[in-house]
């Protein structure tokens, strides 16, 4: 067996086992040496004139570096293979690696590269050793576009602002980016994100009672304070009228396995103050959305009237308070 050139043992290293033809050939190899090694399973062809030194399933970060490698230098991964890259964990999986490239590049989509030609490159795009990736917002976007549901584009919303990947305004700018094309899902999502929802799950409990005739206007996220001023903890949803808090309960939407324990702390001190809490999973919410509705009903009709005497205040917060 042809013992493999110093050089592209180092290439390959860096390169996490994906060359391209021109670089095989650039060491000294010809192309009936790579057929022959495909034709032995010694390698792989994973895509046109790239392959793998290696046989089995391609790793996530071996499909981004054979993509970035196919479309070329001025390749930038995007979509929901750059979130994947960011660590987003409610954005849909995908084997796919989206890339975008400037609009005169002539370069073909192929295999597990999905690639467009777009007017403007990513400014803020994030530069590895082997490839750019843009920066959340955009990412987001590009994803949101390429989703044909509305439930995973407000969970990968929720979560890019929720965790910090990015902010409203940025979000906001690449919205306005995009214009019209393909965006009226990710639009929905966004003016859910303003308007006080901060998840997914929030937003199917907003959807729920929204057809309700019977409830008083919810304060979604609200700031609330106790008679004597002091600060209470938010909760998802409140009706001032009745003091009943609304709070969607789910491990998943936490930010960490501690934030569990702080919820139950939260809930005690506002049950300290007079305020009813109704707890709903985002199960129940999504399978039982008439009891969820009736719960919540019959609650606001029992307790009408009685949130002026627990003394807590509550007002909307803005979008720029934080969420």
């Amino acid at each position: 067996m042809r013992e493999q050139p110093p050089e592209l043992s180092d290439l390959a290293e860096r390169q996490q086992q994906i060359v391209t033809r021109t670089q095989l050939l650039g060491v000294g190899y010809d192309d009936m040496y790579l057929y022959r090694q495909t034709r032995r399973g010694l390698w792989q062809r994973v895509l046109p004139a790239t392959y793998a030194l290696v046989t089995g399933t391609l790793t996530d970060e071996q499909r981004r570096i054979s993509a970035a490698l196919y479309a070329g230098a001025d390749a930038q991964v995007t979509g929901l293979a750059a979130l994947i890259w960011y660590g987003f964990r409610h954005s849909p999986r995908t084997a796919d690696v989206h890339l975008i490239l400037p609009h005169h590049v002539r370069r073909r989509s192929a295999g597990h590269a999905v690639i467009a030609r777009a007017l403007e490159l990513d400014p803020r795009a994030r530069r590895t050793a082997l490839y750019p990736v843009c920066s959340p917002a955009r990412a987001v976007v590009d994803a949101a576009r390429d989703l044909r549901r509305l439930r995973p584009v407000r969970a990968t919303v929720a979560e890019a602002v929720q965790r910090g990947f990015t902010d409203l305004d940025a979000l906001d700018a690449e919205i306005r980016r995009a214009r019209r094309s393909r965006t009226a899902l990710i639009r929905k999502a966004f003016a859910e994100i303003t308007d006080g929802v901060r998840s997914a799950p929030e937003t199917e409990l907003r959807e729920c009672l929204s057809s309700s005739g019977v409830l008083g206007g919810i304060l979604w996220n609200p700031r609330l304070s106790a008679a004597d001023g002091a600060r209470l903890p938010t909760p998802d949803g409140y009706l001032a009228d009745c003091a009943v808090a609304l709070e969607v309960d789910s491990r998943e939407y936490h930010l960490s396995p501690d934030d569990w324990a702080r919820t139950l702390d939260r809930h005690n001190e506002l049950s300290r103050h007079g305020v009813l809490i109704l707890h709903f999973t985002p199960a129940q919410i999504r399978r039982e959305p008439g009891r969820v509705r009736r719960t919540v009903e019959d609650a606001y009709e029992a307790r009408r009237g009685l949130g002026a005497a627990t003394g807590v205040r509550a007002e909307p917060i803005s979008p720029g308070d934080g969420c």
